[in-house]
């Protein structure tokens, strides 16, 4: 099955899926739309080293994926696969395609972000992805007039090792060469007399804000301030601001849904390893140990239907 680069002659199938794309990059997809419009079309005649298409062919029916490269440049990410009617056969090898490009790039992981009920999750597991924490997008209600004061400002130097900390006790141990900080001081931190209430990293594009925070589990008054960085933030108000809930966050989403945010549809984070694997069991890290037995959570039931 032939699996290649995409280039000019393929920008036809591309105008022809943009109502069928599976985005598989969720702050990405909120914060800048169907990765198959007009303007991100133009993209595609410039092509980067951080972003790279391919397309999959057999039988007339045709598979295009794309990935990109992030700021650390040690994870990738999958961005989308269109059409989503001919996942099919074409996937797999589509997929394998796009690892490779990805690992040699130099990244380790590469990261896919999917509802659990998709048909593109027992995909992904066959391609060597593995599923380890589930997460869920609130969207944010306006903010009311007034609010309380925000304490929010941009992260700074003397803030990170506070950030770290912070960080090593909310995301697992074993997650850590996953979802690693920057390494220089990024994001918002909401402070107060006790020091360093909250973090959170921004993805933020003309159509929505992605925030995805690091909290306390005995912070009681983030969801307020979230309202109140909005609402100080004017330019943020004619788009759509969602908060990322991850599961070993999940207490956030009770006063989320107590401040009137609405839920989204779970989705299941999935990363699959690049590095070359490992001869001596003894050096395999914990953490590919702990991937390779994931297994897929089932969904949490919901009193009001939705998972």
């Amino acid at each position: 099955m032939p699996v290649r680069s995409f280039d000019f002659l393929d920008l036809p199938f591309l105008s022809r899926y943009s109502q069928d794309v599976l985005s598989l990059y969720s702050a990405r997809f909120l914060t800048r739309g169907n990765p198959l419009n007009t303007t991100a079309l133009l993209s595609f005649l410039r092509p980067h080293r951080n972003l790279y298409t391919a397309i999959a062919t057999e039988n007339g029916d045709s598979l295009v994926g794309q990935i990109a490269l992030t700021n650390e440049g040690t994870t990738a990410r999958l961005v989308f696969l269109a059409p989503s009617a001919h996942l099919g056969t074409l996937a797999l090898p589509l997929l394998d395609h796009l690892s490779k490009q990805a690992g040699e790039w130099g990244a380790l992981y590469l990261l896919a972000e999917v509802d659990e009920d998709s048909p593109a999750f027992p995909l992904l597991r066959q391609a060597g992805f593995s599923m380890y924490a589930w997460q869920r997008a609130w969207k944010l209600p306006s903010p009311p007039a007034q609010t309380d004061f925000s304490a929010w400002r941009p992260a700074q130097e003397t803030d990170w090792p506070a950030v770290q900390s912070l960080h090593g006790q909310i995301v697992p141990t074993l997650l850590h060469v996953i979802e690693e900080l920057p390494r220089q001081a990024s994001g918002l931190v909401c402070t107060g007399e006790g020091g360093l209430q909250a973090y959170t990293s921004l993805v933020t594009g003309p159509l929505g804000v992605w925030i995805q925070p690091l909290v306390p589990p005995d912070s009681t008054s983030f969801p307020l301030q979230l309202l109140a960085l909005v609402r100080e933030n004017a330019r943020w108000r004619q788009r759509t601001v969602v908060v990322c809930v991850r599961s070993y966050q999940a207490w956030l989403e009770a006063p989320l849904a107590e401040l009137g945010a609405e839920a989204g549809p779970r989705q299941a984070v999935m990363v699959k390893r690049l590095a070359k694997p490992v001869k001596d069991p003894q050096g395999v890290p914990a953490v590919e140990q702990v991937l390779g037995k994931a297994r897929p959570a089932a969904p949490a039931n919901r009193a009001d239907g939705k998972k």
